[in-house]
């Protein structure tokens, strides 16, 4: 475990202001969190950073819908994304902002110093513009017609802007990729950008827009704003100290360049191709690792509003806890592929690893230590068959999860842990503890089981600090132990003999009730808000019948009116509706649609209205009762 303690910077891609991330945005966090904390317990100097992307259209848009200022809307949105990271325990250095004075200031002095000397230049651009991604896209880089990135659409846009030269830099980037082995991994993303991005041609970039207002201003020419990319991933040197004028702050000179840039990776290409050149074009060094982690989704697919499968850290910290869902999250994403959870699968993680394997060994080892010797820790080193095997694994655990962690395989140096733990219990069904304590000339050898078990036990928490943090805590405070630094868990032996652990042993984690669990999920029943009662006497006074729209037209008089010539069984009734602008008269025509026949004859701004067209309207949506296959004059019951 002995390794040279360094400086040891990473970041997470900075969390875009739009709105409220789930659990698949909160993954990224949770697991830079893991990483932070497990290099800081090998003694490493961390500096951990994250924030917030503020600027941009889609954000403008998205503050004007709110009737709220941009700063208003993304200081609003910035709060709720700290106030997440923070409910997960996160324990970032920085959390930055694009917004930041000295980001801006930072951002701007870059622009001019690329444009001064030559990496930027002004032209006009014309293609496919995706407002969700900020991006432009030739004919060819659309994927069925859609955004290549997020698959939203696209419209034709035409704009003056800035474009950056990444022609200039794509074999140099080439030879830095292929010469650095680890800077982009898993090694598939490596190949993907090479062999889809880089060897077919690097096309200049556009870096600035005049579309929208909503950005950092380029000083020198102000009806231009800094393109996102620039302004974003500038983020990880700004938020150090860099200084575009060479008056760097001390912790940039510490610090950078980056050890790891944790990302999605749906934005690997933005930072090994964009952001390496640019930093090459400002003659600073490059980060030494991009990790491109996988997506995090729940059942059938990526989480979307629109498919109703979108679920918040908060909601579930609520049902399960902060420990129980970092672990969650950690242990279901593999190392290249994406990880799926379901409330089945969640339920069953935590009834089995975390109630189970965890919590129940450590409180059975606590309970026979109480019982059996007075809670007292003794290690008479009376060995037993299986007492090796146990020793070994407890000895060995500690490298295979370093081995891992250094290859960024969290799921895998979980593995490692409850592997150690698994073998304990393992342990406990060997040895016998309560067959042992029968017999008073057993004491001595039932001491050594339970120290074995107990010193197994803290090596797991010890580990397991990066992970479940709060957990860990609460398993070595119980042990009441001193020994919690990765020191201490490289010799097996180091549990303080005489120590007194807890006499009340505290539940980890209580086991789940599947049903339970999705009776909690349900939402409550909405009370219907209706009108007062009627009797069928009442419901049957009206005469509804499908009407077939012969005409349609808008009304002479009104905005909001349209005037239908609707036949129903043979003969003609004109029917003044107020269905514009949610419908174009020239839509109802040949309609057959739902209509009360018998309502009292009226005039609506002058036009006779002898009946009444059926809609089914809720908020701003509205849509026609109509009919396929029934024919005009048709009774409706």
């Amino acid at each position: 475990m002995s390794k040279p303690k360094n400086n040891y910077y990473m970041t997470t891609a900075i969390a875009y202001t739009s709105g409220k991330p789930h659990i698949g945005n909160i993954y990224e966090i949770v697991l830079a969190d893991s990483i932070a904390r497990y290099r800081r317990n090998e003694g490493h100097n961390v500096y951990f950073m994250t924030g917030t992307d503020e600027h941009g259209q889609k954000i403008e848009e998205k503050a004007l819908a709110a009737n709220k200022s941009p700063q208003e809307f993304v200081d609003e949105v910035a709060g709720v994304i700290r106030g997440l990271f923070d409910l997960m325990n996160t324990s970032y250095d920085k959390f930055i902002r694009t917004t930041d004075p000295y980001h801006e200031l930072q951002v701007q002095k870059m622009f001019k110093k690329l444009y001064e000397q030559g990496d930027i230049y002004k032209s006009e651009y014309e293609g496919w513009y995706c407002t969700a991604c900020e991006s432009f896209y030739t004919e060819t880089q659309l994927k069925d017609g859609a955004c290549p990135d997020c698959g939203g659409p696209v419209h034709k846009a035409k704009e003056e802007s800035y474009f950056f030269k990444l022609s200039n830099y794509a074999d140099r980037l080439i030879k830095h990729i292929e010469t650095h082995p680890d800077f982009i991994q898993p090694e598939s993303r490596k190949n993907e950008m090479i062999n889809n991005f880089i060897k077919p041609g690097l096309q200049d970039l556009a870096v600035s827009r005049t579309s929208f207002k909503w950005g950092i201003p380029v000083d020198f020419d102000p009806k231009h704003v800094v393109y996102v990319w620039i302004d974003a991933l500038s983020n990880y040197i700004t938020g150090i100290g860099y200084d575009a004028d060479g008056n760097h702050e001390e912790r940039f000179k510490e610090f950078w360049p980056a050890d790891l840039h944790l990302i999605g990776k749906d934005i690997l290409r933005f930072h090994t191709i964009y952001w390496p050149i640019m930093l090459m074009a400002l003659d600073i060094p490059l980060p030494k690792q991009v990790f491109g982690h996988p997506w995090l989704l729940v059942g059938e697919g990526k989480m979307s509003k629109s498919k109703g499968n979108v679920i918040y850290a908060d909601d579930l910290v609520k049902l399960f806890g902060v420990d129980a869902v970092r672990y969650l999250m950690l242990h279901e994403m593999p190392f290249a592929q994406d990880g799926t959870l379901t409330y089945d699968i969640m339920v069953e993680r935590i009834n089995s690893d975390l109630a189970n394997i965890l919590g129940n060994l450590v409180n059975r080892t606590l309970a026979m230590t109480n019982k059996y010797n007075g809670g007292v820790v003794t290690n008479p080193k009376v060995s037993g068959e299986f007492d090796q095997e146990l020793i070994d694994l407890a000895l060995s655990t500690p490298k295979k999860v370093s081995e891992h962690m250094d290859r960024l395989r969290v799921q895998d140096s979980i593995d490692d842990i409850f592997d150690l733990l698994k073998r304990c219990n393992k342990y406990i069904d060997e040895t016998s503890p309560w067959a042992l304590a029968k017999d008073e000339a057993n004491k001595d050898r039932l001491n050594t089981v339970l120290y074995n078990l107990l010193e197994s036990i803290r090596i797991s928490a010890v580990l397991l600090e990066a992970y479940i943090p709060d957990t860990s805590k609460a398993i070595l405070d119980q042990l009441n132990t001193q020994k919690r630094d990765f020191d201490s868990i490289t010799e097996f032996g180091q549990l303080e003999e005489g120590t007194k652990i807890t006499d009340k042993p505290t539940i980890l984690f209580a086991r789940l009730d599947a049903n339970e669990v999705m009776e909690k999920l349900q939402p409550a029943p909405k009370k219907l808000d209706t009108k007062p009662e009627v009797t069928i006497d009442d419901f049957s006074k009206l005469d509804l019948r499908v009407g077939k729209i012969l005409s349609c037209e808008n009304h002479p008089d009104s905005d909001k009116l349209l005037v239908s010539q609707v036949q129903i069984d043979g003969t003609v009734r004109q029917i003044v509706s107020g269905l514009r602008p949610k419908f174009e008269a020239t839509d109802l025509v040949g309609l057959n649609v739902a209509v009360v026949v018998n309502l009292k004859p009226v005039k609506l701004r002058g036009v006779l209205s002898e009946g009444m067209i059926l809609v089914g309207e809720k908020d701003s949506k509205m849509e026609l009762v109509h009919f396929h296959s029934v024919e005009d004059g048709a009774i409706i019951r």
